[in-house]
């Protein structure tokens, strides 16, 4: 963001002190008194820092000449300064909102989102009409990359899209072992337990994803290991969760070894805050036999349409070798995933 830009929106991000607008379009940002004047060539706004020049309490600016101006009761101004012919700097002052719409529209487009809506929807009508336009949000996706320029598919709500893209991302850590078992719950550890291994040189360039380079291994018994996603720590906030109800997609990958059989199992729940269970996914679980073709296989589920209340996601899969042979010979699993919110342009 330029510094016009940061100028003009910088009293209402930094400093919070909003003054209510009632039904006005014309709201204001209130300006503590005697605080510090923030200037640029473009802008310049009442309760910034600034270098040393301070507004008085009559409201009015002293410019570098020495002359003053009426900051308008403390409203945002904006102006361009210029020089007269004796090189004393002038100062055109106005309120923000006298601005064209487009070009208020583009500030906006600069501004965290979180920030648009808890600092800046609150200012006036004017600033919250131009907040909730859908053009805005849908400028914003194209910003960070949500979306490309021929996009065609049917948004029901460009803000909450925004905001799900910008949150998306693998939930689960430490999904493909490279931090051994970092972040995961060992809750059943049979045989010789769990292990992880390196995928080998034939392995990954059969494994679809060439940044998958080790997994994790069961044994004789039982091996189940488990993670809980808490989505609030996440990001994803009660209301989001409860309104929207985001789609929650979640995907493993397995694989037997050729010389062993083995049974490979997932179970995933959508659980409440007390962790009661709103939601299962509990495939039966998959036999494979001796001498099978030890390619990487992918399981994958959609939960939509649940239940409000979501609060936790819980993921536990694993599996044992069936003929109960000593060291690492059931099924390996890696690359394991819980993404919420639209599909990927």
């Amino acid at each position: 963001m330029s510094s016009g830009r940061g100028c003009v929106l910088g009293a209402v991000l930094q400093r919070g002190t909003l003054q209510g607008a009632g039904d006005s379009r014309r709201g204001a940002v209130r300006a503590p008194a005697a605080r510090g004047l923030g200037c640029s060539r473009q802008v310049c706004i009442p309760g910034h820092a600034s270098s040393g020049r301070t507004a008085p309490r009559s409201g009015r600016i002293t410019q570098r000449g020495g002359s003053e101006v009426t900051a308008g009761g403390g409203a945002p101004c904006v102006g361009t300064e210029t020089r007269n012919r004796l090189g004393t700097a002038t100062m055109a002052v106005g309120n923000i909102n006298e601005l064209p719409e487009n070009i208020l529209l583009e500030l906006f487009t600069h501004v965290p989102a979180r920030q648009l809506l808890l600092r800046c929807r609150p200012v006036c009508s004017l600033w919250r009409d131009l907040i909730d336009l859908v053009t805005l949000w849908k400028r914003k996706c194209l910003q960070e990359g949500f979306i490309t320029e021929d996009w065609d598919q049917p948004v029901a709500d460009w803000k909450i899209f925004y905001f799900l893209r910008s949150l998306q991302r693998n939930l689960l850590h430490n999904p493909c072992a490279e931090e051994g078992f970092d972040f995961w719950s060992l809750d059943v550890n049979g045989g010789d337990e769990w292990k992880v291994e390196d995928l080998s040189k034939d392995q990954r360039k059969e494994f679809p994803n060439d940044q998958v380079k080790k997994y994790f291994v069961t044994s004789y018994y039982t091996c189940l290991k488990s993670q809980v996603v808490d989505l609030k720590a996440e990001g994803y906030w009660e209301e989001l969760m409860d309104t929207t109800r985001p789609d929650i997609e979640v995907k493993d990958w397995f694989a037997a070894r050729p010389d062993c059989g083995s049974k490979y199992q997932l179970c995933v729940q959508l659980l409440s805050s007390a962790h009661a269970p709103l939601g299962t996914f509990q495939p039966d679980p998959v036999m494979i036999q001796q001498k099978s073709d030890a390619k990487w296989r992918e399981v994958s589920h959609t939960f939509s349409n649940y239940p409000p209340g979501v609060r936790y996601i819980w993921f536990q899969h694993g599996g044992v070798d069936t003929h109960y042979w000593a060291g690492w010979y059931g099924p390996r699993v890696t690359n394991s995933s819980v993404i919420i919110g639209p599909p990927l342009p």
